[in-house]
């Protein structure tokens, strides 16, 4: 393995941070391998402590050093909301897809900064009685759905009228322009538009099943909400490091309100969550309550 070999080994591995950080610590690398050349006066030592201090001034470049200027990593940084969208879209188009069963269940597992976690068995098509945790989702029948988790044994299992909630999404758009349409036609015209959209598009791509296309056309439509942002550098529920969109908070939020952040690894594009929460498992199982 050559230097530059050993350059993109640890770019994959170390994280990109603020260029404002890399003087002082370039001050500080400096400073240490003029200690470890004072302190090692034998060749074969400072051979091998060579080869760390290349490790650790390849970590504190590729760490410190913004990737434009390094010249190594997926060249996230100073990243803008469309072109990441615009990635992951392209990388939800190359998803297999095979579609489930229609008996079968949608099962995902979502990681928090903060437990508990949560996991979820929806019926694929809608039919079959789901679980929230512990808690049953009544499916719908022939127009009719039982009642659970009402904390009134009276009500508790009495059918009420329904149409069936599918977890695999057959009849959402495969466009750009029509999903967006969509997306606007759902959330109305109540003030803070693209925050309401920005919470379907993730409910959609967390814990809903669509056709490939339907995803890429999917994060399409985000890329044309107005408002957005891109974080360098942030960490999904279960730490992941990944680059971010910020959808803007509604008009007349507090100061303190955190925005929704969806969070899409820095290579791969690949939705990985929120700043908050993390989608570790998502597939299909035979049963509900079964883990794959």
């Amino acid at each position: 393995m050559d230097e530059l070999d050993l350059i993109r080994e640890r770019a994959e591995t170390v994280g990109f941070a603020p260029a404002e950080h890399l003087a002082p610590a370039r001050e500080r690398l400096l400073a240490a391998a003029r200690g470890e050349r004072r302190h090692r006066p034998r060749r074969w030592f400072w051979i091998a402590g060579a080869s760390i201090g290349l490790a650790a001034a390849i970590t504190a470049v590729v760490a410190l050093g913004p990737a434009d200027q390094v010249g190594v990593g997926p060249g996230v940084a100073h990243a803008d909301p469309v072109k990441v969208l615009t990635a992951a879209a392209s990388t939800a188009l190359k998803e297999p897809a095979k579609p489930p069963r229609p008996d079968q269940f949608l099962y995902v597992k979502t990681e928090y900064a903060i437990p508990p976690h949560r996991e979820v068995w929806f019926s694929v098509d809608g039919t079959r009685d789901g679980l929230i945790g512990t808690t049953k989702i009544g499916g719908c029948r022939d127009g009719k759905a039982p009642m659970y988790g009402t904390n009134d044994p009276r009500a508790e299992g009495k059918l009420e009228d329904c149409r069936p909630s599918p977890a695999y999404r057959t009849d959402l758009p495969t466009t750009a322009d029509a999903m967006l349409a969509y997306l606007n036609k759902k959330v109305g015209d109540r003030d803070g538009k693209a925050t309401y959209i920005g919470k379907d598009v993730y409910g959609l791509a967390s814990e809903q099943a669509l056709q490939p296309a339907s995803y890429a056309a999917l994060f399409e439509a985000a890329a044309k909400v107005p408002g957005l942002t891109a974080l360098d550098h942030v960490t999904d529920g279960a730490g992941r490091p990944g680059v971010g969109i910020t959808f803007p908070n509604p008009p007349g939020s507090l100061s303190t309100a955190k925005p929704m952040v969806m969070v899409f690894d820095a290579t791969t594009y690949q939705f990985l969550g929120t700043t908050d929460s993390a989608v570790t498992v998502k597939t299909y199982v035979d049963q509900v309550g079964q883990r794959p």
